[in-house]
């Protein structure tokens, strides 16, 4: 039995034993009452009219017609002269009807009350003995009209006794579920702090756990400055505080590698020309600030332009990757306006040259970056902060216009999706769940989803194509019964319709909830922490799995993520690539993967090999 019914038990039990214990002593204290007030009045009704027959003659007739008045008009039971050897003289005994008084009532405060008695004297002889009773009839209907009305406002007192503690019993089941609630997100792993309540016994223990999860908190966020010290530290340049070239290179082959929008975008080298000239000319200390300077405005552009990243290849050159950015006169003109102020704030005595050019799914890294070389080295020879870019060739673009992809893209959707299987297992072989990336039919043809990611994101479409693909998920893992994983959007993630409409398909069917795997990117949970959150309070009750992919050295910076109740993360391809000759990358995931353990989260690397792990990552926790 819960604490609550019990405490209702005791309640209900208190109240009835009040409500008995008063109603009980409120009717025998009346009965006592009035048995003492009859007891009285039939002792001075008796010597009254003992009294009376002690001062007339004692004719037999004067006798009866007075002892028949008497009776006639006071309600007495019964009237006995008795003379002094026990005989009867004179007798009057009336029947005492009770009509409105319940049987059981009367048999239960039936009174004992004893008959008055007085003696009847003739001079100085006694003449007779006198009893009196008077009747109860009417003392049997004030008892039960007082006992009722005792009873009326004892349930009057009771149904107010209920409403306050109905009252009180919500002040406590509140903090007490919030105690509840609390104490299994410790046991998820969530360490979450819960308001102090006032009840003292409960506030101790909120308080007990709000320690234990500050100082989880506390510790996680330690290891996780830890783990973004060392990240800088190893990935990092030490002029620039941005990635160096292979981290940066494994970024940008993970992006040509990935089945998201991220699968296409711009790309942008820009070279500080004649650095070395430009290092005897300003000095050491000045050229490094230049460095750092060029950094910084790469990365406040990256930011401003999308989910961008920025790198140091070598000395002079640095490289930007804008995802889902296929405007390059845009963003072409933007990246000069921004170098001819950096050039402007020298004299003019650095030349600041760039190249851009679109990169799509499934290009070669090497073949890319080559010819992004060459045309950087054209824009070189043009005057002071040239800028070269390379176009696409119109046969390799399947729509021209916006309105074309629209038509296309609402087409095919309307046709429906099309979700491929690829199954995650663990290291034992076994089904974790199938990610199903969508396909769409475009020119007669299924397309991944690298190639029309992005112009659903340009046309803000993001939410009806996740939406289709949840309604074809929910009816393959209903069909087949095997989990399964679907990606969800950053854009969809912000339009509130799409939460509701999510929430209200995945309720439609509760019997596949528990077969769903949600994955949104881990620049969800940088950007966007509370709506994450509030995600994750709404669908994991359902039974469903929520987690992040494309999952950084940057994942011990979320904000909360001790909160948002994660079920796994999914380790992004850079990170693992050639982790078998690469021990400061060890370094890297194995505190990552010491931290997510700490929260309870599955660890699912993408894109390699489980036979190649060294044996020294074999304790790491991995689900492969």
């Amino acid at each position: 039995m819960s604490l609550i019914k019990q405490l209702w038990l005791t309640i209900v039990v208190l109240l009835l034993l009040a409500f008995v214990g008063s109603l009980l002593i409120g009717v025998t204290s009346s009965r006592h009452y009035i048995e003492q007030e009859i007891r009285i009045k039939n002792t001075d009704n008796a010597n009254a009219l003992a009294l009376s027959m002690s001062q007339m003659e004692k004719d037999p007739v004067i006798l009866e017609l007075l002892l028949a008045a008497q009776f006639d008009t006071g309600h007495y039971r019964r009237i006995e002269l008795r003379d002094p050897e026990g005989e009867i003289i004179e007798q009057r005994i009336a029947n005492e009807h009770i009509e409105d008084v319940p049987g059981w009532f009367v048999d239960l405060v039936r009174f004992d009350i004893p008959a008055g008695q007085a003696v009847v004297q003739d001079g100085w002889q006694q003449y007779g003995t006198l009893e009196l009773e008077s009747q109860h009839s009417f003392a049997y209907r004030s008892l039960w009209r007082s006992s009722l009305e005792l009873a009326g406002w004892f349930a009057i007192a009771g149904v107010i006794s209920l409403l306050l503690a109905s009252w009180i019993v919500r002040t406590i089941r509140l903090p007490l579920r919030d105690v509840v609630s609390q104490a299994q997100a410790i046991g998820e792993r969530r360490f979450a702090t819960a308001r102090e309540p006032r009840t003292l016994e409960l506030r101790e223990v909120v308080q007990a756990m709000n320690r234990l999860s500050g100082a989880v908190r506390q510790m996680l966020g330690e290891e996780s400055e830890k783990l973004d010290q060392l990240r800088r530290r190893m990935q990092n340049d030490s002029v620039t505080a941005i990635p160096a070239r292979a981290p940066f290179l494994d970024q940008l082959q993970a992006h040509l590698q990935s089945d998201s929008d991220d699968a296409s975008g711009t790309l942008a080298l820009v070279r500080v020309a004649r650095l070395a000239e430009v290092n005897q000319q300003l000095g050491h200390a000045a050229t490094d600030a230049l460095l750092a300077k060029v950094a910084r405005s790469l990365k406040q552009l990256a930011h401003l332009s999308g989910d961008g990243k920025v790198g140091r290849l070598n000395g002079s050159d640095f490289a930007l990757i804008v995802p889902r950015q296929h405007d390059l006169e845009t963003l072409g003109g933007e990246l000069k306006t921004c170098l001819e102020g950096l050039s402007a704030e020298h004299d003019d005595v650095i030349s600041l040259p760039s190249a851009l050019c679109e990169y799509t799914q499934g290009e070669s890294r090497a073949e890319l970056l080559a010819s992004l070389d060459g045309a950087l080295a054209a824009a070189e020879s043009l005057e002071r902060n040239g800028q070269v870019i390379l176009t696409v060739p119109a046969s390799s673009v399947l729509y021209t216009s916006h309105e074309e992809w629209r038509q296309a893209l609402k087409q095919a959707l309307g046709q429906g999706v099309f979700l491929a299987h690829y199954p995650v297992l663990d290291p034992k072989g076994h089904l974790i769940h199938h990610e199903v990336p969508s396909r769409l039919r475009l020119k007669e043809e299924w397309q991944p989803a690298g190639v029309f990611l992005p112009w659903v994101s340009r046309l803000a479409m993001s939410a009806e194509l996740d939406l289709a693909v949840v309604s074809a998920a929910l009816k393959d893992t209903e069909s087949s019964g095997k989990p399964v994983g679907i990606n969800l959007s950053a854009h969809s993630l912000r339009d509130g319709r799409f939460v509701s409409e999510l929430l209200a398909r995945v309720r439609s069917r509760p019997n596949c909830a528990s077969r769903l795997w949600f994955e949104l990117p881990q620049s969800v949970a940088m950007q966007q922490p509370k709506a994450l959150q509030n995600l994750c309070k709404e669908l994991l009750p359902l039974g469903c799995r929520m987690g992040l992919e494309h999952v950084s050295t940057q994942f011990g910076k979320i904000e909360g993520l001790q909160d948002l109740g994660l079920t796994f993360m999914k380790i992004d391809g850079s990170l693992s690539h050639d982790i078998a000759n690469q021990s400061q990358q060890q370094s890297l995931l194995r505190g990552m993967c010491t931290l997510a353990h700490s929260l309870g989260i599955m660890r699912l690397p993408k894109a390699w090999n489980p036979a190649l792990l060294p044996p020294c990552c074999s304790s790491w926790g991995w689900m492969a």
